[in-house]
């Protein structure tokens, strides 16, 4: 079985100060709660028959420079963290691994940098072989890692 958890809110782009608290709670929700719940539905129902590969969308690498970020950026850094945890705990059992993909042409990319240009960056069918090797049998010795799908690519906006 295969999970891969794509949530994610960008919130309010906004100094920590002027955060709205129910925007950070949304963004924390939607991010966190499922990696604390999944693991525990795939094995009542699975009864440990079958290995669970599980796969983290996180975008930490991409928030680290940017300030402003919040409650996005800080979901995406425990996301890193519950990862780890979770591969620490479950070993055998759980495949669990975190991607970067990077800067993306998606829609909440072109909300967050609304100057940037999208032909610039590279489509989700294009790190799609990423997703693919990663949640085949090929990487099965993989887990607590994080894979970024652009390597070397430089946080912000695309020039």
């Amino acid at each position: 079985m295969v999970v891969l958890h794509n949530a994610g809110l960008l919130g309010d782009v906004c100094p920590m100060s002027e955060q709205n608290p129910q925007v950070w709670q949304e963004s924390c929700r939607s991010t966190l709660m499922p990696p604390l719940c999944s693991p525990r539905h795939c094995f009542l129902y699975y009864s440990n028959r079958t290995p669970v590969h599980w796969s983290l969308l996180h975008q930490a690498l991409d928030v680290r420079d940017e300030p402003n970020w919040g409650a996005y950026a800080a979901s995406k850094f425990a996301t890193e963290g519950m990862m780890q945890v979770l591969a620490d705990e479950y070993q055998q059992r759980l495949r669990v691994n975190c991607i970067n993909p990077g800067g993306t042409r998606t829609a909440m990319r072109a909300s967050a940098f609304p100057t940037e240009d999208p032909q610039k960056l590279k489509t989700p069918a294009d790190i799609m072989p990423l997703y693919l090797w990663l949640m085949g049998d090929d990487s099965r010795r993989k887990t607590g890692m994080t894979f970024d799908a652009q390597p070397g690519r430089k946080p912000g906006i695309s020039q």
